[in-house]
């Protein structure tokens, strides 16, 4: 048995593996924010591998009303992991709609969802390492 056969490690490393997917598209946005007609583009948001979002095992969950009081909702169709255009909120004369804060800003995200999946990657090894152990050491 491996760590790919445990759900909870083959999710992280998927994980781990879009986030840096992401990176990768992000700097692109960044090298091309001097050329003309450049639209910058993402990742479509992470979803779990062959569950389309709607969780390891889990069946889909349906918002129901109860109240009449409540507004009607609709679930959003699972999204695939492919890049898709993404213009930021400005466009130049050029054509060029990269804005470097707002690349930034995904940069940081990403960044900071990475070093998250990383710890929690870190912290369950060690809580299997742990229940590993040998009793009384």
């Amino acid at each position: 048995m491996t760590f790919d056969d445990i759900s909870l490690f083959a999710t992280l490393k998927s994980r781990l593996s879009y986030l840096a997917d992401r990176q990768a598209v992000i700097s692109q946005n960044v090298a091309n924010t001097d050329t003309p007609g450049f639209t910058p583009s993402d990742l479509k948001p992470f979803t779990l591998p062959g569950q389309g979002g709607a969780g390891a095992g889990l069946a889909p969950i349906t918002p129901t009303m109860t109240s009449p009081m409540h507004m009607a909702g609709t679930l959003a169709a699972p999204l695939k992991n492919k890049t898709v255009n993404s213009p930021d909120s400005e466009t130049t004369l050029d054509g060029n709609s990269v804005v470097l804060e707002e690349e930034m800003m995904r940069m940081t995200q990403a960044r900071m969802d990475y070093d998250t999946a990383v710890s929690f990657y870190t912290k369950s090894v060690a809580m299997i390492q742990q229940a590993a152990k040998r009793p009384g050491t």
